[in-house]
């Protein structure tokens, strides 16, 4: 496995030699990918030689333990440290996905449960919210169809990194394990009588496209306006601003009216249609591969869950990895990473197992 590591040093000196160059930096997209790349590979750089400095050093300290007994838990310590560094370079040689480094598009709709999903939706983007801004990313809504009650009946944003992030740091790469059907349970504020309820929200996670990610044909589009309209479906607009665009090759729909203007939710549409389209793209060249790529519920079924978040045992729960605690209230605060990490850690052993047994 650790083959591989000589080509990706060369590959790291040639990077290295490339963002040297002002020419470079002339074309800013094309900075940002070449520096991510850098991330990427410094990572596995640094640890590979810490890994074979720790080799040296574990042969001198044998050597000396040899005439010197006392040397011998120095041997142990270190050969403690290489097994670590050797564990860290595999997990960092494992392909990943090339999306996990990009911004990330986050969409979350009310499902079955009426006014109480739609609350449920509003608390889950808090939570997002609040994990975002702990990591210090940035959130910014795109799109928002909000319920009587306050609560969202879709509402979708983009949270994008501010600047470099490192391997697997970045918005997608974290939050597309959110994929899914959420179900909760609590006891609603229109239940009367205080009943525990179960309802569902769904939440669809896209790498943010950029314009050179996927190119649209402005011919391949038909472009509607409407009205816009807010709870309870009262006007909130008086001018058609709200934009609703068909890509008539796949037939994906993207509506916008957060913005005040036609042009503002034309280009927040656009964005959202880009990064659909690339996530599309990018199901249909993995299913060409033979590779099943991880699955994200669309529809809003309660049987067809990710995760359970139960007020009244203060638990969450997620059934891909067995992940449990009772602080679901810390978790809803934006305390995410650790249900994060359970399914990061699942993902890297079912790559590792892959990859050993091909």
């Amino acid at each position: 496995m650790f083959e591989a590591v000589e080509g990706l040093l060369a590959e790291h000196t040639e990077l290295e030699g490339r963002l040297a160059q002002p020419e470079t930096h002339a074309d800013a997209r094309l900075a940002k990918r070449l520096n991510r790349r850098y991330a990427e590979l410094t990572a596995i750089v640094e640890t590979w030689r810490t890994w074979q400095g720790l080799g040296a050093d574990v042969e001198a300290a044998r050597e000396l333990a040899a005439e010197d007994p006392s040397f011998a838990d120095e041997v142990d310590d270190l050969a403690a440290q290489r097994v670590k560094a050797e564990e860290r370079l595999r997990r960092l040689l494992v392909p990943r996905d090339p999306a996990d480094d990009k911004d990330a598009i986050l969409e979350v709709k009310s499902g079955e449960g009426g006014e109480e999903s739609a609350l449920f939706a509003g608390d889950l983007l808090r939570m997002y919210s609040r994990y975002a801004e702990q990591r210090g990313w940035g959130v910014e809504v795109l799109d928002a169809a909000e319920s009587d009650l306050g609560g969202y009946k879709s509402v979708t944003v983009a949270v994008k990194a501010k600047g470099a992030t490192e391997p697997g740091g970045a918005p997608y790469g974290l939050l597309k394990f959110e994929g899914g059907v959420h179900r909760v349970q609590r006891v609603p504020v229109t239940e009367s009588q205080g009943r525990v309820h179960t309802s569902a929200a769904g939440v669809l996670v896209l790498p943010e496209a950029e314009q050179v990610d996927v190119e649209v044909d402005e011919n391949d589009l038909r472009i509607d306006v409407f009205r816009s309209s807010g709870p309870g479906g009262q006007s909130v607009n008086t001018t058609d601003s709200a934009v609703r665009i068909t890509h008539l090759p796949t037939g994906v729909v993207v509506s916008c009216q957060n913005e005040k203007s036609q042009l503002q939710n034309r280009e927040q549409a656009m964005r959202i249609l880009r990064s659909r389209l690339l996530a599309a793209a990018q199901e249909a060249a993995d299913a060409e591969a033979g590779e099943a790529r991880r699955s994200q519920v669309r529809t809003v079924d309660r049987s067809e869950r990710i995760r359970t978040y139960n007020f009244p045992e203060n638990r969450i729960s997620d059934h891909r990895t067995g992940y449990k605690a009772h602080n679901l209230d810390h978790v809803l605060d934006g305390d995410l990473q650790p249900v994060l990490d359970s399914c990061v850690e699942a993902d890297v052993q079912a790559r590792l197992a892959a990859l050993e047994g091909a």
